[in-house]
């Protein structure tokens, strides 16, 4: 599709009201994420994998016959600069917030947008989640104007389980390790949900402060000595960077299964001590094949390298943003909110690992899985090292899926 001509009118408000001509307003989508500190290695692939689906938009038209704006704000990796940098961007008209890192911090936005909504009717923003997965956002903090299109502990650890014991990789003996926060606290109920189903016992459950320790051997060494099998972890960023390290100096022979080891990085701080490690993905190139291999070259060609970790799964929940925008009649020259979340509902986008739709009831993107393990003979290899992640299960969305939480009690807009 050829991009359409933008022409640049300037027209006097009062005679634009005079006349009857609604003057179109631009939908602006800012990016409010961790750009800086510990956290910005993944807060900088969310930002690239939002801008990417801004300019797909922007690249089919736009929104009403005019691009969509990109804005980006740093968190600076808390909730308080959150809450700071989303009153800015408010201040500048964005209708839509993209954000992922951290739960910590999606939590203080997703209440602060959801005070903001009750007290400007007509003015409404929406939250569009694309990594956090702390299992209260759609819990007892769903709202109707907070969508969520990265997964949760229980989807994530109920495949990962699953894949590990049909592998016969999971053994006995489980060592639950993750960050002391929401997220981290859904891992561990999650880990140990699935021990039934699993065939396990958690012999050690251990939570520590997030992106402080800067030194994981005082752990390796108590996981080496619990003599567990395999060790699950939702560990993220550098928490997740720095216990690979401290893996490999450390020479520890125990089985990892992981929510995010395809974090770069991690296989190159842990060399070959990562193979046979296990992780959960919502999108892996070699399970996604010829689809995977257009969408990885389109990606490159647009940002200059190949999707990696929460890139993806941003990317396809900014097509569902493109799609509802598509669906989305302006009125008054401006874009109405609820009536995109409205859209955003029915949104169904077929991604190259299978279709994802939205469940209405809390606002969960219900989305294909994968599990993968690391090996040297993966099609494709990561941080230039010779091993990759070679999928060896993938779940449909149906039955990635976990049932909606009785605490979501969603209120919808009248």
């Amino acid at each position: 599709m050829q991009k359409s001509t933008y022409k640049n009118i300037v027209i006097a408000p009062a005679l634009a009201l005079f006349a009857g001509i609604a003057v179109a307003a631009p939908v602006k989508i800012g990016v409010l994420e961790s750009l800086s500190g510990p956290q910005a290695s993944t807060g900088l692939l969310y930002r690239t994998a939002t801008k990417y689906g801004v300019d797909k938009i922007n690249a089919a038209g736009g929104w009403n016959g005019e691009p969509v704006q990109f804005v980006e704000y740093d968190n600076q990796g808390g909730p308080a600069g959150a809450s700071d940098k989303l009153k800015a961007a408010i201040a500048d008209g964005v209708q839509i917030i993209v954000q992922g890192a951290s739960s910590a911090v999606a939590g203080q936005i997703t209440e602060d947008i959801r005070k903001h909504n009750l007290r400007n009717p007509g003015k409404e923003i929406i939250f569009i989640n694309v990594g956090a997965e702390a299992m209260e956002l759609i819990g007892e903090k769903c709202n109707f104007h907070h969508f969520r299109f990265g997964s949760n502990a229980q989807v994530r650890t109920k495949a990962l389980v699953n894949a590990m014991k049909q592998a016969n990789a999971i053994g006995s003996k489980v060592y639950s390790i993750n960050q002391n926060y929401s997220w981290g606290q859904d891992m561990e109920q999650a880990i140990s949900d699935n021990a039934s189903s699993g065939g396990y016992k958690v012999v050690v459950k251990t939570l520590h402060d997030v992106n402080k320790i800067q030194d994981f051997a005082p752990y390796v060494t108590k996981i080496n000595a619990a003599n567990a099998d395999t060790v699950l972890t939702g560990n993220w960023s550098n928490d997740l960077l720095l216990m690979m390290k401290a893996t490999k100096a450390a020479g520890l022979k125990v089985r990892f299964g992981t929510t995010y080891l395809d974090q770069p990085g991690n296989l190159g701080n842990a060399g070959d001590v990562a193979v046979g490690h296990y992780v959960v993905q919502t999108f892996n190139p070699e399970a996604a094949g010829a689809d995977g291999e257009r969408f990885i070259a389109d990606y490159k060609a647009r940002t200059g390298h190949e999707p990696v970790f929460i890139e993806p799964q941003t990317a396809f929940g900014m097509a569902m943003v493109a799609d509802a925008l598509r669906r989305t009649k302006p009125e008054a020259g401006a874009l109405n909110v609820n009536a995109f979340a409205k859209a955003l509902e029915s949104a169904k986008v077929k991604t190259p690992m299978g279709e994802i739709t939205v469940r209405a009831s809390d606002h969960q993107a219900l989305q294909p899985m994968a599990v993968s393990v690391v090996t040297k003979d993966a099609k494709y290899k990561v941080d230039n090292t010779d091993m990759g992640f070679k999928p060896v299960k993938r779940f449909t969305a149906e039955e990635a899926a976990t049932p909606v939480q009785s605490s979501c009690n969603m209120k919808r807009p009248a």
